[in-house]
């Protein structure tokens, strides 16, 4: 089984109250038996919520034992008692593992300008603390009590033999919506056995968020609160990666965060379909990402794959306007593998049989190729449904 927990790490999922529902768990506990590297990537909203500003501050970090996930309340647009709860959550979680300060990092998902019960969470993390484990019954609670509008739990891994080390990469996430450039309202942590220094960890986690997270869209709704932490606790041991074996282990954690973002943007409130959008043929990398993340978001798209309607105009109109030159006649399209539109011009199809094949099928790929050079990109999303649109009017009220 690839979704296994690392070595040195014990984790726990408990419902403590912020959520109405007690079948619904609320709170994350994940704990680490040694000091161990940690680092993030965050949200590039200038409103960014306390758990970002408190872990912005402590990563990269060569000395984290827990991280504290609670979902149901953001923390976001809090002000200064938002600070003052998320450095309590970290010192709470810090006592009950033996940890020093700034040992602890926080995640925090949920509505946006309402304050942590803390009462609560107090007695949550400390419940938490007392039902950690190892097991794979014990990584999906900790999956589940991060989720929100999530219908289910988000996880993904991969083990890696490295020399004579057997090295486990584990990831759980959470997200639904609010998804849009530069990750999402998402949260994930991907835990290693693996043994980096921060600097390594950081860039390697860096590039992997910039193939996966930062390659999904569900709304183009920039969150508060996006948060990806990697920790790496090097129980597997051995000397630090580097190197070819290096190089094994980014693959791997490439692998695992893609896995993840599809699961992301596959779960996308109301959504029916998981989208696929690749993008050829473009002058540089930053092109290729422009065009599709406008696809990606384009409502008359979205709305066109939820109804089935291989409607090739809308697809090639939104990346006309993604403020990136190319020539229009050197454009071609498919869709789920049938050729719509070459060089600039449509072709006869079988609609009906394209609509078949996106209406029968949850996965649904795009395929733009350009004439202006050879840098590509794969992006995620989903079709837009009225379901999507009951789900965020009513998410108050």
């Amino acid at each position: 089984m690839s979704n296994q927990v690392p070595q040195g790490f014990s984790l726990a999922g408990v419902h403590c109250r912020i959520k109405r529902d007690p079948q619904k768990l609320d709170l994350t506990l994940v704990v680490c038996d040694r000091p161990s590297t940690g680092v993030g990537v965050y949200t590039q909203n200038l409103v960014y919520a306390a758990p970002v500003a408190l872990d912005r501050s402590r990563t990269p970090s060569d000395r984290i034992r827990a991280v504290v996930i609670c979902s149901g309340v953001a923390n976001a647009c809090t002000g200064e008692r938002g600070l003052e709860d998320a450095r309590q959550m970290a010192r709470l979680a810090e006592a009950q593992c033996g940890a020093a300060d700034d040992q602890a990092l926080v995640l925090s998902t949920g509505v946006i300008g309402s304050f942590l019960p803390m009462d609560r969470i107090a007695e949550g993390i400390a419940a938490a603390a007392k039902q950690l484990g190892s097991s794979q019954a014990h990584l999906e609670a900790a999956a589940r009590g991060m989720l929100t509008t999530d219908t289910v739990i988000k996880m993904a891994g991969r083990s890696v033999t490295i020399g004579d080390r057997k090295i486990q990469i584990t990831g759980i996430a959470k997200g639904a919506a609010m998804m849009g450039p530069n990750m999402a309202t998402m949260l994930a942590l991907i835990m290693t056995d693996a043994p980096l220094d921060p600097a390594t960890a950081q860039t390697a986690l860096r590039a992997s968020a910039d193939l996966s997270f930062n390659c999904m869209s569900v709304d183009g709704h920039m969150s508060t609160n996006d948060t990806v932490l990697l920790v790496a606790n090097g129980a597997a041991g051995g000397a630090l990666l580097a190197g070819a074996d290096l190089a094994s282990f980014r693959a791997a954690l490439d692998e695992v965060a893609i896995e993840l973002a599809k699961a992301i943007a596959s779960d996308g409130e109301g959504s029916t379909h998981l989208v696929t959008i690749e993008i050829s043929g473009c002058a540089d990398h930053a092109a290729a990402l422009a065009i599709a993340k406008t696809v990606a978001n384009s409502p008359l798209v979205k709305t066109a794959i939820h109804g089935a309607d291989p409607n090739w105009g809308r697809i090639v109109s939104a990346a006309g306007y993604a403020n990136v030159p190319f020539n229009p006649r050197g454009v071609t399209l498919h869709l789920n593998g049938c050729l719509l539109y070459r060089d600039g011009a449509p072709v006869q199809f079988d609609a009906a049989a394209v609509s078949k094949s996106i209406r029968d099928n949850r996965d649904t790929l795009v395929q733009l190729a350009f004439s202006e050079g050879t840098a590509d990109v794969r992006f995620w999303t989903a079709d837009l449904t009225a379901e999507y649109v009951r789900l965020n009017a009513d998410y108050r009220t």
